[in-house]
């Protein structure tokens, strides 16, 4: 008879691991607190999952078992896939949340085949990963212009506000993400003659970039520059409320236009009546400042290569791609505005 282990006190285990860093990505560092958090996510799914579905979660050594068992196990995989996946969306998850969950049960057997030598059969190999094409969101040149040079709105912010503002518009003009830019310090930012230049290494790629600032955000540099060379730039502030300053933000700016979110699940678009419809200022959020970044360097007429050496981006990424197209489809947009015009005489 095969032997059974319950497999959420392995997945407890798994996370602890990472936390304490015994569990080490391929290149030694640690792995990111999001992606454990991410972890805890899933076992607190598989927990509901198990208990409402009346579904036990256990495990088998493979490399013990029969031909009979063997075939047992894997039809058992298949229908937890199978149910697992029905109940997340079941409960209103769309591709991206239930692909991300997956990935991590990949990863959890992963761990337990390569970490604890726990011979898990290779089922996870059964667990098809879906993923969403969703639409990304930026602010257009004039929209990011308002927020730069506008100093009535700048003046009805509050002082919390107008600081929130400042750091959005200094991500959207280098590109940082929020990681890298609160660890910005004076020794970041080097004069050279008359020009200022922003010095930094990626926390998340380890690349280093080299950018040539403008006078607005150089400005905002000097209002917030501290005495002290080891003291970041800005006040570390939570991503929760960070983004939640943001989006108010954008609705005192009056960036409300209406637009289209759709979403995925099992593969297919959602019917427009159940596509959710949201004003601008809801998507606004600490990613849309290196979006913002990219596409403005590429609306403005910026070379691919080098928008990708500043973003860091490699010459096959996919994600670069879609900022491609973005810029393309904005351009086409003001082209078609032009065209409108000279139609009409």
């Amino acid at each position: 008879m095969k032997k059974q282990t319950e497999l959420l006190p392995l997945f407890y285990t798994f996370i602890r691991d990472t936390e304490t860093g015994k569990r080490l990505k391929k290149n030694g560092e640690k792995i990111k607190s999001q992606s454990i958090q991410n972890y805890k996510y899933v076992l607190n799914n598989l927990k509901k999952f198990s208990t409402e579905k009346d579904f036990e979660l256990r495990i088998c050594e493979a490399s013990k078992l029969s031909k009979r068992e063997y075939t047992s196990e894997k039809n058992y995989w298949k229908k937890f896939y199978k149910r697992f996946t029905e109940y997340l969306y079941t409960n209103g998850c769309h591709d991206n949340y239930v692909g991300t969950n997956i990935k991590v049960i990949r990863t959890f057997f992963n761990y337990l085949k390569n970490d604890r030598d726990f011979h898990t059969g290779d089922f996870q190999r059964l667990f098809y990963v879906r993923s969403e094409n969703i639409e990304i969101f930026v602010l257009s040149p004039e929209q990011l212009k308002f927020l730069i040079h506008d100093k009535d709105f700048e003046n009805s912010l509050s002082k919390s506000l107008q600081r929130i503002k400042d750091i959005f518009v200094f991500g959207c003009t280098t590109g940082l993400r929020y990681s890298d830019i609160f660890l910005l310090t004076n020794k970041n930012f080097e004069k050279q003659e008359d020009d200022w230049y922003l010095k930094i290494k990626s926390k998340k790629t380890k690349t280093f970039s080299f950018i040539k600032l403008p006078s607005y955000a150089v400005e905002i540099y000097q209002k917030y520059k501290s005495k002290s060379n080891k003291k970041p730039l800005f006040e570390p502030i939570s991503l929760f409320n960070f983004n939640k300053h943001v989006k108010k933000i954008g609705k005192k700016a009056e960036f409300n236009a209406p637009i289209d979110v759709s979403r995925e699940v099992r593969g297919k678009a959602l019917k427009k009546t159940k596509q959710k419809q949201v004003l601008f200022y809801e998507k606004m959020s600490s990613h849309m400042m290196r979006r913002t970044a990219i596409t403005t360097l590429l609306i403005l007429g910026m070379p691919e290569h080098l928008v990708r050496k500043i973003s860091g981006h490699s010459q096959s990424s996919n994600s670069f791609a879609r900022y491609i197209h973005y810029a393309q489809a904005y351009m086409d947009r003001e082209i078609d505005k032009v065209h409108s015009k000279l139609e009409n005489y």
